[in-house]
């Protein structure tokens, strides 16, 4: 009785694995469609070359944690997640690194994302549509580096809480004065930022005014968000806590 039933568990356990090798080979379970989310620059075809898949692999064999490594190898991708969805289908949520600045250094110049890595290097300045960091000179960084200066980390935490589209109307940030630093628009209006506390606030302020710009009729001399009370000055007069 004893053998029979251990024959049964057997057979039993054999036809579960027979089915479950039948579903993983069979062809209604290969991969045959990628969905990506966030991409960029990236299309579908670069993203399957850096994850190392192929269209017409089994389903099951291709392990999500190795390709989300693989994806985070890649320079260009800040982060990635991956499922996969049955019957033949992975899906990828991918966010890609962007520079949001632009800082000397002892060769040329390095663009850096808002995580403070170094995802660009040339020896002479591009075109203005990132800001440039000044009164700084950084050494020994190159591509895929991460940045060790805390002054220029204050600077990338507060352009990465802006808007890319405001973001892309400063053309630099001076921080030769630690309490005094002073962001520029293409228009050469200061924004005048003091020290770099509240970043997230002195954010939000300096993106709404960069907002406000792009519609008002006032000339402006320059705003100062450095203390409490921020204030705008115009031509003729100052406006406070706009």
């Amino acid at each position: 009785m004893k053998s029979r039933r251990v024959l049964k568990a057997a057979l039993y356990l054999l036809c579960i694995g027979g089915i479950l090798a039948a579903l993983i080979y069979s062809p209604l379970f290969t991969f045959r469609q990628l969905v990506v989310r966030g991409n960029v620059n990236l299309d579908e075809k670069e993203l399957c070359e850096i994850a190392r898949i192929r269209y017409g692999e089994r389903l099951f064999e291709l392990k999500t944690d190795a390709i989300t490594i693989n994806l985070l190898h890649d320079l260009r991708i800040e982060s990635a997640v991956v499922r996969r969805r049955l019957p033949n289908k992975i899906e990828m949520d991918i966010v890609e690194r962007v520079p949001v600045a632009t800082v000397a250094c002892d060769y040329g110049y390095l663009d850096f994302d808002r995580q403070g890595k170094v995802i660009a290097s040339y020896r002479t300045l591009k075109g203005a549509d990132i800001p440039i960091i000044t009164g700084i000179k950084l050494r020994d960084l190159y591509i895929g580096d991460d940045n060790g200066d805390p002054q220029v980390a204050q600077v990338l935490a507060f352009l990465g809480k802006i808007a890319p589209a405001e973001v892309g109307q400063i053309s630099e940030v001076n921080i030769t004065v630690p309490d005094a630093v002073v962001a520029y628009t293409k228009g050469a209006l200061p924004i005048r930022l003091g020290r770099l506390d509240g970043i997230g606030e002195k954010a939000g302020l300096t993106q709404d005014f960069l907002q406000d710009q792009k519609t008002t009729r006032h000339t402006i001399e320059y705003v100062d968000f450095s203390y409490d009370a921020p204030f705008i000055k115009l031509a003729d007069k100052t406006a406070e806590g706009k």
